[in-house]
């Protein structure tokens, strides 16, 4: 590829995604800025940039999320361009706009595909419109609760109700009957309203153990769009993802093209540009488009150990008015790659999170083991912020191989003065309903579950 897209890019975020993205900043010789809140002074994203700048206080309210603050930033820094990561801004289509206004370039999609994507009504038009597979469902929103009771009863229960404006498995009430419907459509309208200042709601199927697929794409601004093949990101806890693969033990080839295709088009379909993706649902055997992410994911490191592509270096360059160098002929799968998320919460006790100092940090290493961390010993996990420490990824020419060697990453890493998932993935790796590739929900699902088994005291 030609040399640096940048001269200095500011990383408009905090922990392990920043440090990602420095990383490859670095390596491409391009000089980076980080912002941080008051409390994270001294916390290794800042340590690691060329330069930092403090935005605010603690609560991300008064730092992170200020958008004007940060794009002063890297005008005062003189920054060609702000990478957002994933969460905080970087869904955020006012941000972006209000990024090319001061004449920085946003490191994302166009301001009104993030706007489509976001809105999930609007999006669920969108991409039937496009020939896009949809969850079935309705296309409108629900006006009111008899219309609940009509849609429903016309899907089927169980339902699920949605807040359109909503994500990170906020905004989302499933009624099993008749009876469970007005509760599920407060709640969902209710944190619709609470977290995301929209209490507009849909109404679609809710698929029985479904499984939980996503494609990632890159498209420039030229027109090239190729998809990087899937990710499984079934093993959840109330849609909060807690471990990636790629690729996804189940799909054969002929689903896997299939499916590969099915995000070009929806991609292609919103204009959109730089890495993305399209969320979607496995049932039946058949892919139902459920959202699109428009930013990088958190577990877009399983695609890269697959694929060899750097998704943040794509980013940049598509954010440069760089076209693709890649072909889809040119996007080769390589092996299995598995991500487990670490963060500090104690799965045997509900998953209460764990904030604290970490007293003892000692990342395992090996061929093949990638550590995405955000954190040292001395470290403060502060309650302010989402409670992930690190992500250990592993690459194995097969899902086997690639399990054993997650199991030893795990075992070797250590982690102390705070509660974290770390037995909660050793015992999983080790169980049986991971080993046959099923959902594991009901592992996920059992409070018990951890604390019957031998690992959850390792």
């Amino acid at each position: 590829m030609s040399g640096p897209p940048f001269r200095r890019v500011l990383v408009a975020n905090r922990g392990e995604i920043a440090i990602r993205v420095l990383r490859t900043l670095r390596r491409l010789g391009i000089e980076s800025v980080a912002v941080y809140s008051e409390p994270e002074a001294g916390a290794e994203h800042v340590v690691q940039a060329d330069q930092a700048v403090c935005i605010g206080k603690g609560p991300v309210a008064e730092s992170y999320l200020l958008g004007q603050r940060i794009i002063a930033a890297a005008v005062t820094t003189g920054a060609d361009a702000i990478h957002p990561g994933y969460g905080l801004l970087s869904e955020n289509a006012g941000f972006a706009l209000a990024c090319a206004d001061a004449g920085v370039v946003f490191v994302g999609p166009p301001p009104a595909a993030i706007e489509a994507m976001g809105d999930k009504v609007s999006a669920r038009r969108l991409m039937s419109a496009a020939g896009v597979p949809v969850v079935p469902g309705a296309l409108e929103p629900v006006e009111d609760l008899d219309s609940a009771r009509e849609t429903a009863a016309a899907l089927g229960y169980p339902v699920a109700i949605k807040a359109s404006g909503a994500g990170g498995g906020k905004g989302f009430r499933v009624a099993a009957s008749e009876e469970e419907l007005a509760a599920a459509l407060d709640g969902a309208r209710g944190e619709g309203e609470r977290f995301f200042g929209n209490g507009t709601v849909y109404i679609e199927s809710y698929l029985e153990d479904p499984r939980h697929i996503e494609v990632q794409v890159l498209a420039d601004t030229a027109g090239n769009t190729v998809h990087l093949f899937e990710r499984d990101c079934t093993i959840q806890r109330r849609h909060q993802k807690l471990v990636e693969e790629a690729p996804a033990p189940t799909i054969d080839d002929e689903l896997r093209m299939r499916i590969g295709e099915i995000a070009v088009r929806a991609a292609r379909a919103v204009g959109y540009t730089s890495a993305g993706t399209v969320e979607g649902l496995l049932s039946g055997g058949a892919f139902h488009f459920l959202e699109m992410n428009t930013r990088i994911q958190v577990e877009h490191g399983v695609t890269e150990l697959v694929t060899g592509i750097d998704l943040v270096e794509q980013q940049l360059r598509i954010a440069a008015g760089e076209a693709l160098t890649l072909q889809q002929d040119d996007v080769v799968l390589r092996g299995h790659a598995i991500e487990c998320r670490v963060n500090a919460e104690d799965a045997a006790r509900s998953f209460r999170p764990s904030p604290g100092t970490i007293s003892s940090y000692v990342e395992p290493v090996g061929e093949h083991v990638r550590v995405d961390s955000g954190v040292v010993r001395g470290s403060a996990v502060l309650p302010y912020y989402d409670p992930m420490i690190a992500k250990v990824l592993v690459w194995g020419p097969d899902r086997g191989t690639a399990t054993d060697r997650m199991a030893a990453a795990l075992d070797a890493f250590e982690i102390e003065g705070v509660r974290t998932l770390l037995p909660f993935h050793r015992a999983l790796l080790r169980s049986e309903q991971w080993r046959d590739a099923t959902t594991c929900r009901d592992l996920v699902a059992d409070p018990g579950w951890l604390t019957r088994t031998a690992d959850h005291v390792r």
